[in-house]
């Protein structure tokens, strides 16, 4: 693809140690592409080390949640007039350049978004969170995802405009799915070999996927009562 023609928006919140390594692979695999890190108010030098590796930081004045910090870097993204945007989080370093598989299957046709679906699982807990997310897809919509919070995706430009802003928090991914399918565009997932710090079966780790469940809970309600 013409890589000039795509924008990148980088999910991230005190990312300081790997938020470098996941722009360079980007500019590596994209070049051209504007890039864009979407910084949650970090309290350590995520947004610093984001500038120096040559990436446009656009930063909440707080930490707002991923879904607030994500909107802001989309809503900078789609200024630039692309006609793809890809969407992915800042603790990917190099891997992230295996992210052009997502691009090709919209290219292809196979989906207006593009979600990705990591080869190789890492970390997490019992599943109650992510099973969540799955059934209250398949409820809303009828789709059936085996990644459905998976922050790595790639979006039509027009699709995009028309999941903003995206859902609070960490039922960004649940919303943007439900919306653009509402919207009538279609979403597809792809197998992309990733690595991520993923939280394990510790109680930092429990905490986070049961703030996860509350936002997925709360997404699902909106877009229940929306019809």
């Amino acid at each position: 693809m013409d890589t000039s023609q795509l924008a990148v928006v980088i999910a991230a919140y005190n990312e300081g140690d790997r938020i470098a390594a996941t722009v360079t692979a980007l500019q590596s695999a994209f070049p051209g592409a504007k890039i864009f890190v979407a910084d949650d108010g970090s309290s350590d030098d995520t947004a610093a080390r984001a500038v120096q590796a040559g990436a446009e930081v656009v930063s909440s004045a707080k930490t707002v949640g991923k879904g607030g910090a994500a909107t802001l870097g989309a809503q900078a993204a789609l200024l630039t007039k692309p006609q793809l945007v890809l969407l992915c989080d800042g603790d990917l370093a190099g891997s992230a350049a295996a992210l052009g598989v997502l691009l090709e299957a919209v290219e292809r046709g196979d989906g207006d978004l593009a979600v990705a679906r990591f080869a190789r699982k890492v970390g997490g807990g019992f599943g109650f969170a992510v099973g969540f997310a799955r059934w209250a897809i398949n409820d809303l919509v009828g789709l059936e995802f085996a990644a459905p919070i998976s922050g790595q995706r790639a979006i039509r430009a027009e699709a995009l405009a028309q999941v903003l802003p995206f859902a609070p928090r960490f039922g960004m991914e649940i919303g943007m799915t439900v919306d653009a399918t509402r919207a009538g565009f279609s979403a597809v997932e792809v197998e992309v070999d990733l690595e991520h710090r993923a939280t394990g079966r510790s109680w930092r780790g429990f905490t986070h996927r049961f703030r996860q469940l509350l936002d997925f809970v709360a997404v699902w309600f909106s877009r229940r009562l929306r019809g």
